[in-house]
């Protein structure tokens, strides 16, 4: 079995590499948010190393619960290789204890390559882009039971007819129903937007919010985001005829979506969108693109309205290569307005970045890189960035994938 799994495994991640698509939005940050946070010469710590041998290859960010427990996926597993849900918890010595909460099988899902979240309960839920009952993907659900196990259900298998490939994360709305992309097929063929809804009988019932056909963009790669209307907004890389776009989908009162292009990315402000967007207190939309820009290396954006329904762009910075490369990831916010993301080429040594972007008092933005990553323990962040209590980062590295297989790091004012 592992063997015959070893090269469609090698396929399904160099597509995955090249999709890079492997955002956090909305990874609900139980213990904190927004920090006030100043650097100084910041310290970076690996918290935890991936072995082949074991679960492997983190291609998301993390999700933290009220205790400072630390949640995420790998898209391998060194027995199953179909991957795993893991928990990190600190063990009061400055080490950090590694479980594996479930080891999937490929019929329950295979390879989860986007963060899972929480709901109130304590559950989680996540998509995997792979398994299932076509092998095309699923969303699951993660519950805790007594002596900290948990059970795993498939809330959904996903076909070609309703969109596959769900590789992006889920979001909840207030009334338990979920949210997410599928980045290929469904009616149209460009990837869908999708609702998954409790059915009252212990069941979910998808439903297709929108079927992008390649004019008004297509294949989605990032989750998606309400704002407090409970309007969604998200990214697509491209389409057809286009280098990516910003949407928005609108609930229309009859209990359909109306979807407007908010904007559309032509390479000279940034290309082929890839992860989720998130709002300031303004209502302002700030993301990334991993291509574009003044150099060609990818672009952090902000998309401003302007009051009469439209949305101004600005590019807020371009990537030169040295200072980072080809951001595939989210933002977030500290508590002073600044931005704080990854990239998982360029830096000192090639081998990625974190970054900070910081309002310079002058309408503009300046870049500090806080992190070039070297080789060992992890290179290559694909994840977005989350904040502690005590206003320090915590993120994932994917790895060369040959000498080293990702990590989990701290990086402390």
């Amino acid at each position: 079995m592992r063997e015959e799994k070893m090269p469609n495994l090698g396929r399904s991640l160099a597509r995955a590499w090249a999709r890079a698509a492997l955002v956090v939005a909305c990874a609900m940050v139980l213990i904190s948010s927004l920090a006030s946070t100043s650097w100084g010469k910041p310290r970076y710590r690996t918290l935890h190393t991936f072995k082949q041998t074991g679960a492997s290859l983190p291609f998301a960010g993390l999700v933290a619960d009220l205790q400072g427990n630390l949640y995420g996926t790998t898209a391998i597993d060194g027995d199953s290789q179909y991957g795993t849900v893991f928990k990190l918890t600190p063990n009061g010595h400055g080490g950090w204890k590694e479980t594996l909460l479930h080891i999937f099988s490929g019929r329950d899902g295979d390879q989860p390559t986007a963060s899972v979240i929480f709901d109130a309960a304590g559950n989680l839920y996540g998509t995997t882009g792979g398994g299932g009952d076509y092998g095309l993907g699923t969303a699951f659900e993660l519950a805790p039971v007594r002596h900290g196990d948990w059970t795993e259900a498939v809330l959904h298998s996903f076909n070609a007819a309703e969109g596959i490939d769900p590789t992006a994360g889920l979001i909840l709305d207030a009334g338990g129903n979920l949210y997410g992309t599928t980045y290929m097929d469904g009616p149209l063929g460009g990837g869908t937007v999708f609702k998954l809804a409790p059915n009252g009988h212990g069941g979910w019932k998808e439903t297709v919010l929108h079927s992008f056909n390649g004019a008004d963009g297509g294949n989605p790669r990032g989750s998606l985001i309400f704002d407090a209307d409970g309007n969604l907004y998200g990214t697509t890389t491209g389409g057809f005829t286009s280098e990516g776009t910003v949407f928005e989908l609108a609930p229309n009162g009859h209990g359909g979506w109306k979807h407007v292009v908010l904007h559309s990315f032509n390479g000279a402000d940034g290309s082929s969108p890839s992860a989720s967007l998130i709002f300031d207190t303004a209502g302002n939309l700030y993301g990334t693109t991993p291509g574009g820009g003044t150099f060609g290396w990818g672009t952090v954006f902000e998309l401003a309205p302007d009051g009469r329904g439209d949305w101004n762009e600005t590019v807020l910075h371009s990537f030169r290569g040295k200072d980072g490369q080809s951001s595939f990831t989210g933002l977030v916010f500290d508590a002073d307005g600044n931005l704080y993301g990854t990239t998982i080429q360029g830096g000192a040594f090639g081998q990625g970045t974190v970054f900070e972007l910081a309002p310079d008092g002058h309408g503009g933005w300046k870049e500090t890189v806080l992190h070039s990553f070297k080789d060992r323990p992890g290179s290559s962040p694909l994840g977005t960035l989350i904040f502690g209590p005590q206003g320090h980062l915590y993120g994932t590295t994917n790895g060369d994938q040959r000498t080293t297989w990702g990590s989990v790091f701290e990086i402390t004012p």
